[in-house]
């Protein structure tokens, strides 16, 4: 006979997943990773360590609720799960133009192998879109209504279409197949563990001002962006997970800065001193990227709460301790 106590543990059980998490180990998964183990839920994390380390997953290596599996989402994989988070794909220029074409394959087959699986398991699938798939926008700020323009030719154009095909064969298997999907579009995030050379534009001048260089701006500095840091990213991502809205949904801070306020932010914050030299803006570099984040405000009730101050305070503090020259 099963005691109180038993039937305590079972039930408990039974609102555990199994989760999968692909890219587990970069600057995104990993925290995602934090949550869920946090949570009390159970984790494999995938990762092919391109851009991933494997320092930001090393504190539940051990854990009797972690797996770490190094595969590359290119190759199919049979696991059991319930619950897939498919992360995997560099998201900074330097990382996805070094291999253009394996960009576009780990979108496109990486999606399919993943889908794959979730229609085998009856796994439902989160897909990590991105802003990119508006391209240079037309329209500002961007709904998610709002087709894109993306230039099919470009030096960019690996990850902005990778991702369009993967939203693509995310609404054909939940049209042929059911398979059960959520589809977030990602605005630029922030935070610890982003890694210093990836070219993106907090790390980048961060970095350089740490090390008493030049801020460097590309164009004038008065194309804009919106910035979220990464814990109000992840608790919109759980969110949509584990409600019942499929999206795509916007996910960003619709606070809206122009680079040279970044800049001049920054520096003021790490050393006022600092110069700040303009480079030539590279090709397809959108001018303005800002979400409309009414339809997460109104299916899952989500907003970030961490302004670019507190948020930057934050991520700096992580870059001074851990940057190394």
């Amino acid at each position: 006979m099963h005691s109180q106590k038993q039937d305590k543990i079972m039930a408990n059980k039974n609102t555990y997943h199994r989760n999968l998490v692909t890219g587990g180990a970069g600057f995104l998964g990993s925290h995602l990773i934090d949550k869920l183990m946090h949570q009390g839920e159970e984790v494999i994390c995938l990762d092919n360590y391109f851009t991933g380390i494997k320092a930001n997953v090393s504190q539940w290596i051990g854990h009797p609720r972690f797996e770490l599996i190094r595969h590359d989402v290119t190759e199919p994989i049979r696991l059991e799960v319930d619950r897939i988070w498919h992360l995997a794909c560099p998201a900074s220029p330097i990382h996805y133009q070094f291999n253009p074409i394996k960009t576009a394959k780990t979108s496109f087959l990486g999606t399919y192998n993943m889908l794959g699986l979730a229609r085998r398991v009856g796994a439902r699938l989160l897909f990590a879109s991105t802003s990119e798939v508006y391209g240079n926008p037309e329209i500002h700020p961007q709904p998610e209504t709002y087709k894109g323009s993306v230039n099919t030719l470009g030096t960019r154009s690996c990850y902005d279409e990778g991702k369009r095909i993967a939203e693509t064969l995310c609404f054909d298997y939940k049209r042929m197949h059911n398979t059960e999907i959520r589809l977030i579009r990602i605005f630029n995030t922030y935070g610890p563990r982003m890694l210093p050379k990836d070219g993106r534009v907090i790390s980048n001048f961060v970095t350089q001002a740490l090390r008493n260089e030049p801020i460097t701006i590309y164009g004038d500095g008065n194309q804009t962006r919106s910035f979220c840091y990464v814990d109000d990213l992840i608790e919109g991502m759980v969110l949509l997970m584990n409600g019942q809205y499929e999206g795509p949904v916007n996910m960003g801070n619709p606070e809206e800065f122009t680079i040279r306020e970044l800049a001049e932010l920054i520096r003021s914050k790490v050393n006022p001193q600092l110069r700040l030299i303009m480079k030539p803006l590279p090709s397809d570099d959108p001018l303005k990227r800002q979400p409309i984040i009414e339809l997460a405000k109104k299916e899952l009730e989500w907003e970030p709460k961490i302004n670019l101050n507190e948020g930057l305070n934050k991520t700096i503090k992580w870059f001074k301790e851990h940057l190394i020259d």
